[in-house]
């Protein structure tokens, strides 16, 4: 072997190690700098409130800003591309929501990003609570009332939904009681409950993060919860199938911290240790259950399969549905 040969390979070994070296310094000093976690929803809903739950006390324990960026539209696609073409580095999250990971490869021909292989799970976070809800001054006092005015004006109420999730609950919901009411899309729960008090829909299902400040104020009324956990803010709240006799059973929402692809495992479990301390908390949990957020953790090969696992369950839903969005 030449001379010249072995100093370039020397050379070499040396570069590699040295790579290695500060690749192996940077996850283990990480993080150096604020994180932004991504919110496909504009601000105010249970995305929003679940990450800005999660965001102060990982800021205090990493001594770094968490930063909260919402970037609602095109039902999660935005944020989500976002963070799928981020640098793989822990730096840019993505607070997804069961839609973004699950329903909307159903729902588009082509999605500006790869939901089961584009993203680095680190955790389940939450499962939230969803509602039938109405303005206070309706003329509908109980889920029965909503479905007799439905079955008797087909076609004529319309109904508010912010989140594939909630959209497919009114597709399932005119199956099971029989009716034909229209969906209006909004981008969030804040444009829904928007919606819900002047009028523009007879009814929404939604969550409590922006409903339940409204039903506690007597603005909303809530009919139905779409789940059968116990809700202590609205303990006599019936689920819609005691409350109209459906057999919908429960339909919930549930959201989940993503990274980019690549993102190093060594990052991914540090985010995932510190995720999992901040949803075991009693305080955040408290903080959460006050608004319907119920809190839920797992390692990222639990999520992981747990996405698999959804996706097979909402495929044949969403066909039914006949739902699509391009």
């Amino acid at each position: 072997m030449g001379r010249n040969r072995v100093i370039v390979l020397v050379l070499l070994s040396a570069l590699a190690v040295a790579n290695v070296a500060g690749t192996a310094h940077a996850q283990e000093a990480y993080p150096d700098r604020a994180i932004h976690i991504i919110v496909p929803f504009p601000a105010g809903g249970p995305s929003d409130v679940l990450a800005r739950l999660i965001g102060e006390p990982m800021s205090a324990d990493f001594h770094q800003g968490v930063v909260i960026d919402n970037r609602p539209g095109a039902n999660t696609l935005i944020g989500a591309e976002a963070v799928a073409k981020a640098a793989p580095d822990g730096y840019t999250l993505l607070m997804a929501i069961d839609s973004t990971l699950v329903m909307n490869q159903y729902l588009y021909t082509t999605l500006p990003y790869d939901p089961i292989g584009g993203f680095a799970p680190i955790s389940l976070t939450a499962k939230t609570m969803q509602f039938l809800v109405v303005n206070a001054a309706s003329e509908f006092k109980s889920a029965e009332d909503l479905i007799a005015k439905a079955k008797a004006q087909p076609g004529k109420l319309n109904y508010g939904a912010g989140t594939i999730s909630t959209k497919l609950a009114g597709v399932l919901f005119n199956e099971a009681a029989g009716v034909d009411t229209v969906l209006v899309p909004y981008n969030g729960s804040s444009e829904v409950a928007h919606g819900i008090l002047t009028k523009s829909v007879d009814f929404a299902f939604d969550g409590p993060s922006a409903e339940l400040p409204l039903i506690q104020s007597g603005d909303l009324r809530a009919l139905a919860k779409l789940d059968a956990r116990a809700f202590p803010a609205l303990p006599d709240l019936p689920t819609l199938d005691e409350a109209a006799g459906l057999h919908l059973g429960n339909l919930t929402v549930w959201l989940g911290l993503v990274a980019p692809r690549g993102t190093p495992a060594a990052v991914i479990d540090k985010l995932q240790g510190e995720t999992a301390k901040i949803l075991n908390d009693p305080a955040i949990k408290a903080r959460a259950d006050a608004v319907g957020l119920y809190l839920s953790s797992s390692t990222p090969a639990e999520f992981a399969d747990f996405i698999k696992t959804e996706a097979a369950r909402w495929q044949p839903v969403v066909k039914k549905s006949g739902l699509h969005f391009d």
